[in-house]
């Protein structure tokens, strides 16, 4: 009921429902919401993901499973990868067309070009990646964006640190990213370094580590790295991890980023991401729609201007 709880308390009445997808849950939210606004069944959504830990039990069941890491650290395509590191996170973002945001002078923080979601289907075992279905879901998102894999300089990975799925899912982004012709580098990174799995809200917070990104221009030092996992092949340095803050290069093109999101529900979503020129859109002073505008009034003393 959390989803309708926002909604009655706001008075919104457009589509609103709770995304069920384990790990990947929040950016199919970012996924559908996307959908819906260019369907036009609505005109602007709130999206996001919430993971909090507030019982022992979850704790209990992942470690039984051996999916946690001893240290509690997400080490990401590092050699001493052994499991992730469970964190807590909350974020929602606010969605609208780029032509309305732009209309109604919104702060823009960066543009949403594409989003694709797939299933693993039948895959080697019920936890086991299926890097076919991953490639899959990166080409739909790519094209759907109407972006070329060459035109990606970052790549902000589903990478939980762990031995199974880091290097099937580096491999995917090989396959899809790290093409020979391809003049700069790929460079790929993994906020779980920097804050842990947070399970569900893991892929907004991934979709917000790399705006900030972007309006910094820097892509943040992958953390807990000290040697490739030896199953992982980044292809002649087509692909690197940045092991340092490293400025964010996009020559005289715009930055563009993808961001995955792999469920242990087999469910996996991709989102490329651009930066916009300017944050602010500017409207007119002169609103012919009879919008309201800030009209300046100065006097000599208070009285005067009362």
């Amino acid at each position: 009921m959390a989803a309708g709880r926002v909604s009655y308390f706001f008075g919104l009445n457009g589509p609103s429902l709770v995304v069920d997808t384990t790990c990947s849950s929040s950016l199919v939210s970012i996924h559908l919401a996307c959908q819906s606004l260019r369907s036009g069944e609505c005109d602007g959504a709130l999206a996001g993901g919430v993971n909090l830990i507030l019982t022992p039990r979850s704790f209990i069941s992942l470690s039984n499973a051996g999916a946690l890491a001893s240290d509690g650290l997400c080490k990401a395509f590092d050699s001493s990868a052994n499991g992730y590191g469970r964190g807590e996170g909350a974020a929602v973002l606010f969605l609208k067309r780029l032509s309305d945001a732009k209309r109604d002078g919104d702060i823009i923080h960066a543009v949403i070009r594409g989003t694709a979601v797939n299933q693993d289907g039948k895959s080697s075992s019920l936890t086991a990646p299926n890097g076919k279905a991953q490639q899959e879901v990166i080409n739909k998102a790519l094209q759907n964006a109407g972006v070329s894999p060459q035109e990606v300089s970052y790549v902000e990975a589903h990478g939980t640190g762990t031995p199974l799925g880091d290097p099937i899912e580096m491999e995917s982004l090989r396959a899809v990213y790290g093409a020979p012709q391809k003049r700069d580098p790929l460079y790929v990174g993994s906020v779980k370094t920097n804050i842990g799995h947070t399970e569900a809200a893991s892929g907004i917070l991934g979709l917000l580590k790399v705006v900030l990104a972007m309006k910094n221009k820097t892509i943040p030092k992958h953390l807990h790295f000290n040697k490739l996992n030896s199953n992982i092949e980044l292809g002649s340095q087509q692909i690197t991890i940045p092991i340092s803050n490293t400025y964010w290069n996009s020559g005289v093109a715009k930055r563009i980023a993808g961001v995955s999101s792999f469920g242990l529900s087999g469910t996996n979503a991709h989102v490329i991401v651009e930066e916009t020129n300017s944050e602010i859109s500017t409207r007119s002073s002169v609103d012919s729609e009879g919008l309201q505008n800030l009209l300046m009034l100065s006097a000599k003393n208070e009285t005067a201007l009362r």
